[in-house]
């Protein structure tokens, strides 16, 4: 089912080309421009539905998430340092995507005017954004307003909130949780249902696109997907540097142990196909089951680095396609933002749409930008599913050299006795 999904998105993204050149060379402009805005109906529909869809999940999987995570640190000190890697690495690959993009300036040769309508004032005018602002806009003032405007972030502290409450009152919490997570099943159903229609969207965008900016476009898309596969680049270099300093020189066995877990999560763009392989990896290099079993599973949950990157990338690569500056304190709020939200959205199809389109929501940035990534999304999608097997196959093995975890196989020991 998962490759008949990839044919349909890589056909629709030829057939988008296609069609958008076509139009773009035999058109008169208005005419090219009426083409457009009639392909833009699908896309219009595609982007209410993503945004249909952001607040309840958000709020259900955070809730849940939450909930669960009080169950994690009762486990003791190996959930506390799982916990504080994930945190730390997030940090990290958010900031890395974002200085990167800097770098790299990928959406600066794509100069678009700001949509009609929407929030094209506010995507322009950042004065207003003060500390006292933020501050006080951060605690809602009614959750249902909140849902309705999809206020991310106060969306965001309700959650936690209402997520902390659920793991705190015992008697109550079993019911109330089974309730949260039932919601947050029926919103990754009807986000599966959602992702479906992605092949037509892409199509409409790219067709939309060429048809109005011309074929030059793809180089600013070949531009895109190589500064970010360069930046995934620069954070796998980042990880293995990491782990051969904790564990030692033999963690660069461990790179080979997770190599096939890795492509099968770049050929079929989810990294959860890969789990299984990756736990019977991370235990045959050393691991032991006790951490393995435990710090994979909620690594697939709080520690997806190739994701978390890709959505301080993108963002502010719309940023730059539409002229939008955003300010330090905006981008260090984004980067919060990000680190929080992502954690919500594990196991949701094309998680990262989701997450950014919250983002650009709260941001006021162009939310027809979201239909500019989706075109390439998918090829996208592959690097930073195979980086986040690396980054958990990675936290594994740093928690488990900190727990004194790690088991060397019986092969590797006779092989040095051998040597020596």
């Amino acid at each position: 089912m998962n490759r008949i999904f990839t044919i349909l998105i890589v056909s629709a993204m030829m057939l988008g080309v296609a069609v958008g050149w076509v139009v773009n060379q035999y058109a008169s402009p208005a005419s090219a421009k009426v083409v457009a805005e009639n392909l833009s109906i699908i896309t219009d529909v595609f982007l209410r539905l993503i945004k249909m869809i952001i607040a309840p999940l958000v709020f259900s999987t955070l809730v849940a998430g939450i909930a669960h995570m009080e169950d994690s640190a009762s486990i003791g000190r190996v959930g506390i340092k799982a916990l504080g890697w994930f945190v730390c690495a997030s940090i990290v690959s958010l900031t890395i995507g974002l200085i990167m993009v800097h770098l790299l300036q990928p959406g600066s040769g794509l100069s678009l005017s700001i949509p009609d309508g929407g929030k094209a004032a506010a995507a322009v005018d950042m004065s207003k954004f003060t500390l006292r602002a933020f501050v006080t806009h951060l605690v809602p003032a009614s959750i249902i307003q909140a849902m309705a405007d999809n206020e991310i972030l106060q969306i965001v502290i309700f959650s936690v909130f209402v997520g902390s409450a659920v793991a705190a009152i015992d008697d109550r919490a079993p019911a109330v949780l089974a309730l949260v997570e039932q919601i947050a099943a029926i919103m990754l159903k009807v986000t599966g249902y959602v992702m479906k229609t992605a092949p037509f969207a892409i199509f409409a965008a790219l067709a939309a696109t060429i048809a109005t900016q011309g074929i030059g476009v793809l180089a600013t898309y070949a531009k895109f997907v190589g500064g970010f596969y360069l930046s995934l680049g620069v954070l796998w270099a980042l990880l293995i540097a990491v782990v051969v300093l904790v564990v030692g020189p033999r963690a660069l066995k461990l790179m080979g142990a997770v190599r096939q877990p890795a492509l099968l999560a770049f050929s079929t763009a989810s990294s959860e196909a890969a789990y299984p392989g990756t736990l019977q990896a991370l235990e045959q290099w050393g691991v032991s089951k006790r951490v393995a079993s435990f710090v994979l599973p909620l690594g697939y949950s709080f520690n997806l680095d190739g994701s978390m990157m890709y959505c301080t990338f993108a963002t502010l690569f719309i940023a730059q396609v539409y002229g939008v500056h955003l300010s330090i304190a905006q981008q260090i709020t984004m980067l919060l933002l990000l680190m929080v939200t992502s954690k919500g959205m594990a196991g949701v199809p094309r998680a990262s749409l989701v997450v950014i389109a919250a983002t650009l929501s709260y941001f006021r940035l162009p939310e027809a930008g979201l239909l500019l990534i989706l075109a390439v999304d998918h090829l996208l999608d592959m690097g930073r599913s195979a980086t986040n097997v690396v980054g958990n196959s990675v936290a594994a093995a740093v928690v488990a050299k900190w727990e004194n975890q790690i088991e060397v196989p019986a092969s590797s020991e006779a092989a040095a006795a051998t040597a020596a």
